[in-house]
């Protein structure tokens, strides 16, 4: 069972990429996964992620705070700027900029650790990341979006930070205060916890693809391009400001990879519940988190075959 679960989980991109490929032509077989089963999905894959987090993991924040740092840093600053920089270049209508922009202030997701682990980065730090920008994403999420977005379309930044705080930081802090208080009854959980996430995603990607069907197919090209750009640039700049600073093959992997992958799944339901008349803002968001897993895919695998230098 365990090895049939880490074979569906290494598949992730092509259940992912299969089934918005049904959902595009037949958006009928998925246009029952609405806005409650978003939400209740994408809560229960962060509980996951809270389940296979330890106190000692908090700890390891204090032993790499300057990469900590720079990788947070980049996080929340650079990938937002490429998101609106990405919008405006190539003139991007409203919704599907709001779209672009919004994944772009998104937290890590979780995919982004499988991948660390892939391309021969630093795991530990990768999944230290990716815990304090979900953390904190009920702040930065709505304050980039706002910033950035905000001369396009209305936001409701309250409401946003409620909504990710549902989303994010309450699932994490039941699954890690579960962990501590039992511990046994975590790790029976939380080994499922991978496949659930693995299984939420590929699912709010088929429902959302569904609804945005129409919206999809007559800006297909703009949403490849866009989505496209604002992963390989969010690659391009995590991997490069961490060498800048000197940091070693390693940690600028990782960075590399948090920057450039986001919680798509948590920016699709986002726009789902704060720019529902705008379809393109939901379609842009899963279009995007499509397209950086097979980014994400291809430079592990440059990686993998290439040993970390100093």
């Amino acid at each position: 069972m365990i090895r049939f679960f880490s074979w569906f989980n290494n598949l992730y991109p092509v259940w992912l990429v299969a089934l918005s490929v049904v959902a595009f032509f037949e958006p009928e077989t998925m246009l029952w996964f609405d806005k409650p089963w978003i939400f209740w999905s994408l809560a229960a894959s962060m509980l996951g992620m809270g389940l296979t987090l330890s106190v000692e993991d908090f700890k390891t924040v204090g032993r790499m705070p300057g990469a900590l740092a720079v990788g947070f840093g980049a996080q929340y600053t650079l990938m937002p700027l490429c998101g609106w920089l990405v919008a405006t270049l190539l003139q991007l209508e409203p919704g599907l900029a709001v779209g672009i922009i919004l994944v772009a202030s998104c937290p890590g997701g979780m995919a982004s650790n499988v991948i660390a682990y892939l391309a021969r980065a630093n795991l530990a730090l990768s999944v230290v990341l990716t815990l304090c920008s979900t953390m904190l994403a009920f702040f930065f999420t709505p304050m980039w979006t706002s910033v950035l977005a905000g001369s396009r379309v209305p936001v409701d930044v309250w409401g946003m930070c409620v909504s990710a705080l549902q989303l994010t930081v309450a699932p994490v802090a039941i699954g890690v205060l579960i962990r501590w208080k039992l511990p046994r009854t975590a790790d029976r959980i939380g080994a499922c916890g991978p496949t659930v996430a693995v299984l939420a995603f590929t699912l709010v990607t088929g429902g959302i693809v569904a609804a945005s069907a129409e919206a999809i197919a007559s800006n297909f090209g703009r949403l490849l391009l866009a989505a496209t750009v604002l992963h390989v640039a969010g690659f391009g700049v995590g991997y490069v400001v961490a060498r800048v600073f000197r940091y070693p093959e390693s940690i600028a992997r990782t960075v590399s990879i948090e920057v450039g992958m986001q919680n798509g799944g948590m920016a699709a339901a986002l726009a789902r519940q704060h720019f529902a008349a705008m379809p393109l803002a939901a379609a842009g968001a899963v279009f995007s988190g499509v397209m950086q897993n097979i980014v994400g895919g291809l430079v592990a695998s440059w990686w993998k075959r290439r040993k970390p230098s100093a």
